[in-house]
């Protein structure tokens, strides 16, 4: 059917109508949203209770929350335990939300005997502890091949700079709550350092002097280099904090369920610091450059 000359005119009204809108759109809010992923329900309902303007919902059967975050436009997910999970949840939220940066909030396992229940480790760096080849004469840890671009990924995924200034920022200006110790209080230290993961959960001081002599690992745990590995290859700005719930040893399962909610806490308190931060900040631009 042809359109009238008077149908054909309201088409044109309608769709450059259409085309302002969608202009002034982006400029209220031209910032992209920031993704922000958990691996324990409770990590990401820490965070979920800040939000404003909280909208949810459902994407191949995972839940996604999004509001504002001091200001800041964020998407909130919760993962599951493991790098399976936690890749699919990215990828999930990548291709649904386009974020300017993920970000992963969460508990670890101490590797640094300096760092106790309640300290906190900025991730410069990520790797994949049980990926690599296993030969005669050991284990060696190698990156696998990017099948986006074909070249081999490095075994320590580095965090974004811009992100991990950003924490560093925050860290100094956070106050985080004291932590109680047969000895007294102290105050929760944060370090800039290595986390590394494996689809184990580490309960063996043997496992962790590997982990601290191979990787110079500072925390471990099992999501963190999934989802760095993820945005590492599409190029998207990416940043892991995890704060310390046990030392990774005998007694690690009992220590995790009595200080996940305090390590927890800790860990939300940052990225949100984190969040205000990014506010405030002009928009991440994606990198075009290989790394």
């Amino acid at each position: 059917m042809r359109c009238s000359k008077v149908g054909a005119v309201i088409c044109i009204s309608v769709i450059l109508l259409c085309s302002s809108c969608s202009s002034v759109l982006l400029k209220e809010d031209s910032q992209p949203i920031t993704a922000i992923l958990g691996a324990f329900n409770k990590e990401v309902m820490m965070l979920e209770e800040q939000l404003t303007d909280k909208q949810q919902q459902t994407i191949e059967g995972m839940r996604f929350v999004t509001g504002k975050l001091h200001g800041k436009s964020v998407v909130v997910a919760w993962t599951g335990i493991g790098k399976v999970n936690a890749a699919m949840t990215t990828t999930l939220l990548i291709e649904h939300f386009r974020p300017g940066e993920v970000i992963f909030s969460g508990i670890a396992g101490s590797v640094n005997p300096q760092l106790s229940p309640g300290d906190i480790v900025i991730a410069a760096e990520t790797a994949h502890h049980d990926m690599g080849i296993l030969r005669a004469d050991g284990f060696y840890n190698r990156g696998v091949i990017n099948p986006l671009d074909g070249w081999r990924n490095p075994v320590y995924l580095p965090a974004d700079k811009r992100l991990l200034k950003l924490a560093e920022q925050a860290a100094d200006q956070v106050v985080l709550e004291t932590i109680k110790t047969t000895v007294g209080e102290r105050t929760p230290k944060i370090i800039k350092g290595v986390v590394v993961t494996g689809d184990v959960f580490v309960a063996s001081p043997a496992k962790c002097a590997e982990l601290r002599e191979r990787l110079n690992a500072d925390a471990v745990e099992m999501e963190g280099a999934a989802m760095a590995q993820i945005c590492y290859q599409r190029r998207i700005p990416h940043l892991v904090v995890r704060s310390i719930s046990d030392k990774a040893d005998e007694t690690a399962r009992e220590d995790s369920m009595m200080f996940q909610e305090m390590a927890a806490k800790n860990s939300a308190t940052l990225i949100a610091k984190i969040a205000e931060l990014l506010s405030s900040q002009l928009p991440v631009e994606k990198s075009s450059k290989r790394r």
